[in-house]
């Protein structure tokens, strides 16, 4: 069998970002359907449901019905399901199951003791999951450490996986050959991890996407409280690996996948993504002109269309 890889490039330049609430008070709009507005917009606490897994007790954000979508968030002090994915949960929900997982050590599923925040256990806790559900098969987005999460998930669990799709992915190995590595947004990551003030959260967003205009002192606020929640420093300790290398293994992942990545990503370089086309067995890339590392918020109408084409197809 070939490989089939393609490179798409969008030049489509970048609205403005709306503000944003208090991840308590965001709400996901559904998409329109013709001249008739959708239904009420979803709520974070309207689709809040909690799954036990043995010792774990998964949190997640469930919304609408059809083949299904598992949403991974990112790593960053505060991050949740909800908090990286609340504008794409309702217009992908019109025509999917939308499940928005918080991963290890995150938003409402936690710590557990014995259980590091490792890819390998993320994918395995999702596996869990779609068990639990009675899920044979499920699409996995996942962004940055999500998408890491994804890869893993692709690899360990081939016949489970439908279509998989990452934005802004590192592999853990070398990912970047051209860029100075820690990358500036590493470094905020870091920082923001072991000390989650609103001055590093602040430094966090303004590295993250390209226009962070619509940082608000209610949303750093907000993202500090739940980053203190959840906080466990040595999660972004040096000493600490977040997952296998999972580049000598792609041969394994044999879902068709989706590649995302903005030029102006800032924490994982626009070359990983290009690295991961190049040797996964049927990749595909769509690259954003004047977007960092959250296209799914950047760029969230386009990323909905797009995500919703390719796991329907």
């Amino acid at each position: 069998m070939h490989d089939r890889r393609q490179v798409v490039f969008s030049a489509t330049a970048l609205a403005a970002a709306a503000a944003a609430a208090a991840a308590s008070a965001q709400t996901a709009k559904p998409a329109m359907k013709g001249k008739a507005a959708a239904s009420a917009p979803l709520t974070a606490e309207g689709t809040s449901k909690f799954t036990q897994l043995g010792k774990i007790r998964v949190h997640y954000n469930e919304a609408g019905s059809g083949p299904v979508i598992v949403m991974l968030h990112g790593s960053g002090a505060g991050a949740s399901g909800w908090s990286n994915f609340y504008k794409n949960i309702g217009p992908l929900s019109q025509n999917h199951r939308v499940l928005a997982v918080d991963q290890l050590g995150y938003g409402g599923t936690g710590h557990y003791d014995g259980i590091s925040n490792t890819t390998e256990n993320n994918a395995r806790m999702v596996r869990d999951l779609l068990d639990a559900l009675k899920i044979d098969k499920a699409s996995i987005v996942g962004n940055s450490m999500g998408g890491a999460s994804a890869l893993n998930f692709g690899i360990d669990y081939p016949d489970r996986a439908h279509r998989l799709v990452f934005m802004g992915t590192a592999t853990g190995s070398q990912d970047a050959l051209l860029t100075p590595t820690p990358t500036e947004g590493q470094k905020a990551l870091r920082a923001a991890g072991q000390t989650p003030t609103v001055e590093n959260l602040r430094r966090l967003f303004d590295v993250m996407v390209y226009d962070s205009s619509f940082v608000t002192d209610e949303l750093l606020q907000s993202r500090v409280q739940a980053a203190i929640a959840t906080r466990r420093p040595a999660s972004f300790s040096p000493s600490v690996p977040l997952q296998r290398d999972l580049m000598r293994e792609l041969d394994k992942c044999t879902a068709k996948t989706l590649l995302i990545h903005g030029t102006h990503d800032r924490v994982v370089p626009l070359e990983a993504s290009l690295r991961l086309t190049q040797r996964m067995p049927d990749a595909q890339m769509h690259i954003y002109s004047k977007a960092g590392h959250w296209c799914q918020y950047e760029r969230a109408d386009e990323f909905n269309r797009l995500v919703a084409d390719f796991v329907d197809h």
